[in-house]
C-alpha cells in the first residue's frame, strides 16, 4: 500500500530557514514565511524534510489515491525557491500573467528571488488558493 511521504512534522520552521546554506535565500524564506503566515492566518508546519506549509486538506482522487497536504507553502531549495498553490484553479493563470518572473511546473512554480515577484499578486495566489482548495475540500480544511 502508498504510503504519503509528505507528511506533516513537528520539525521547527526556523531552525529549518537557518540551515538554508544561501544567506539571500535565507532572508527571503524569511520574508515568505512572514508573507504566507500573515496572509493565512495559519501557522508554519514542516511538510516532509523541505516544505513549510500553512494549514491543510484532505485529498481524495477519482482514481482513489488520498493524503493530507497543505493548502499553500513554500520551500527554498537550492536552485529555486518552490511556491505551494492551487495550481488547478484555472484562475490562477490570470494572476501569473502579472506576477512577475517565474516558472511554473506541474504542482508549483519556482521563483529565483522574491525581489523578482509582485507580492501583492502573491498574496492574491494565497488568498485564491485557500478558498479554491476549501470550496474543493469543504470541511476538511485545519488550521
Amino acid at each position: 500500500m502508498y504510503e504519503q511521504k509528505t507528511r506533516e512534522n513537528d520539525s521547527s520552521v526556523l531552525e529549518f530557514i537557518e540551515k538554508v546554506e544561501n544567506p539571500k535565500k535565507r532572508d527571503d524564506a524569511y520574508k515568505l514565511l512572514e508573507i504566507f503566515t500573515e496572509t493565512t492566518g495559519y501557522p508554519a508546519k514542516i511538510w516532509g524534510t523541505s516544505i513549510i506549509g500553512f494549514g491543510s486538506y484532505h485529498y481524495k482522487y477519482a482514481s482513489g489515491h488520498e493524503g493530507d497536504a497543505p493548502l499553500v507553502g513554500f520551500s527554498p531549495r537550492k536552485a529555486k525557491i518552490s511556491l505551494y498553490f492551487a495550481t488547478c484553479d484555472p484562475d490562477g493563470d490570470e494572476l501569473l500573467s502579472d506576477f512577475g518572473k517565474h516558472t511554473k511546473g506541474k504542482g508549483c512554480v519556482y521563483i529565483n528571488k522574491v525581489a523578482d515577484i509582485n507580492v501583492d499578486i502573491l498574496k492574491e495566489l494565497i488568498t485564491q488558493s485557500l478558498k479554491f482548495l476549501q470550496q474543493t475540500y469543504p470541511n476538511k480544511s485545519e488550521k
